[in-house]
């Protein structure tokens, strides 16, 4: 119980990384050498080069073999093989992908059809994605013997110049070559102990290079094992119908809710009240003529009974969509919110321009839902309401100091917020562990 979850309104779908993943990470030398992903992405560039070779021995010899034979048929199941070898080999590549560099690519294909093996075979040798994972993995193997050979050579003169301390002090003799660039050979620990800054330089160039080629690498997979723009913007549109319609009917569900409840407030509420005072004047009428004085208790107590059924209506009116919101906006609306709350409440609304009418709507009543909570179940001193504007989303924080613990279950108050949330493709965040403090937070988009 507690922790963070969140209610959205639907799910992003995301599209392949293209590197960003590598290219987000710092660039500064410490940072660089903390983070696992420059150690994975050396890694993947330093055995890269047997996976390169491997690929391009096996489509070389399976190409050649292939149409050599197809003549007598052998060829054409051979041909079947290979391919499915290549759309798996590339399943597993996306996954180093993940791995190496941290990647996400999604899955291109098109959809394989039921049936028998023949039918979905012919689907994917029409796929342009099987031909795409042909070509990564034809040029693979050129790609990755220039990472492994900038790579070893980076990495091994580093490692040379940073031992030569260690080198000479054994009384070895030692002398590091890199290419025609450097060349040095330390005669005494003093000489050796000068190729230490070296080796440390090698080491900040050796690793930019590697999250450089690690760019490269994660932009050139992407392109060749991932989805094309177009299938991308597809799946994207695909997403947001799936979000919207699912948003829609909550927003239904969400409003049968309410309306059930409305119902039951008048049925079990005013109507009770307004039923008693019909009932107390009629009595009062009877007794008008020849106990005037008992007439007169009715008409007080009907009197009563027409005022609290008057005060039920208005607090029912208010719960659906209370005036002071319509006349004057957020601001005065949750500062009447905070002054009737049970503990002190700091209301901070931010807001250049009235949003509209919805999102102010949903806005109050997430708060509302909230400060409810936080008197019922919190055991809060204090609690804040924060609502600003930040790009085209209404941000509604809700933050209170109490026990903590609380959660969006299902047919809960906070899933009926994230449910008026939903409906206008917003999404609902609580993050409450066990002793607090409590957040509530919604972002509410200002167009949909």
């Amino acid at each position: 119980m507690g922790g963070l979850s969140t209610v959205p309104g639907g799910a992003t779908i995301g599209g392949a990384s293209t590197g960003r993943s590598v290219a987000r990470a710092s660039w500064r030398p410490l940072d660089m050498a903390r983070s696992s992903l420059t150690w994975r992405s050396a890694a993947y560039q330093l055995v890269g080069l047997a996976f390169g070779t491997a690929w391009f021995t096996l489509l070389v010899t399976g190409v050649a073999l292939s149409v050599g034979l197809v003549i007598i048929w052998v060829g054409v199941p051979l041909a079947a093989l290979l391919l499915l070898l290549w759309r798996g080999g590339a399943i597993i590549e996306r996954a180093l992908m993940k791995g190496a560099f941290g990647v996400t690519i999604p899955t291109p294909y098109r959809p394989l059809p039921k049936g028998n093996l023949f039918r979905k075979l012919k689907v994917m040798a029409a796929d342009p994605a099987t031909w795409k994972d042909f070509a990564y993995f034809a040029l693979l193997f050129p790609v990755t013997l220039v990472e492994f050979t900038i790579s070893v050579t980076l990495w091994a003169a580093a490692g040379a110049f940073l031992a030569a301390p260690v080198v000479v002090l054994l009384g070895e003799d030692m002398r590091v070559v890199v290419g025609d660039l450097v060349t040095y050979d330390p005669q005494n620990l003093f000489e050796g102990l000068l190729a230490v800054p070296v080796g440390c330089a090698f080491t900040v160039l050796a690793m930019y290079v590697t999250r450089v080629m690690g760019i490269g690498h994660a932009l050139y997979a992407a392109f060749l094992l991932g989805p094309n723009a177009s299938q991308l913007e597809a799946r994207r549109q695909q997403a947001r119908a799936d979000r919207l319609q699912a948003s829609r009917a909550r927003g239904v569900d969400a409003a049968e809710s309410e309306r059930r409840r409305i119902e039951r407030d008048l049925h079990d509420g005013a109507q009770q009240r307004l039923l008693a005072v019909a009932m107390d004047i009629g009595r009062a009428r009877a007794k008008l003529e020849h106990d005037p004085e008992g007439a007169r208790a009715l008409i007080e107590q009907a009197h009563t009974g027409t005022k609290e059924a008057i005060s039920e209506l208005r607090d029912l009116a208010r719960g659906i969509y209370p005036a002071i919101l319509t006349d004057r906006g957020l601001d005065p609306a949750l500062s009447g919110l905070a002054a009737r709350a049970p503990v002190p409440v700091d209301v901070d609304v931010d807001l250049p321009e009235r949003p509209p009418a919805a999102v102010e709507s949903i806005a109050y009543f997430i708060v509302a839902e909230s400060l409810a909570n936080i008197a019922k179940y919190a055991r809060a001193t204090r609690a804040s309401v924060r609502v600003a504007r930040e790009d085209a989303w209404v941000v509604v924080e809700v933050i209170d100091d109490g026990v903590g613990g609380a959660v969006a279950a299902p047919d809960g108050g906070l899933a009926g917020l994230a449910d008026r949330a939903a409906t206008i493709d917003g999404m609902l965040i609580v993050d409450s562990p066990p002793g607090g403090p409590t957040i509530i937070r919604a972002d509410l988009p200002c167009t949909w």
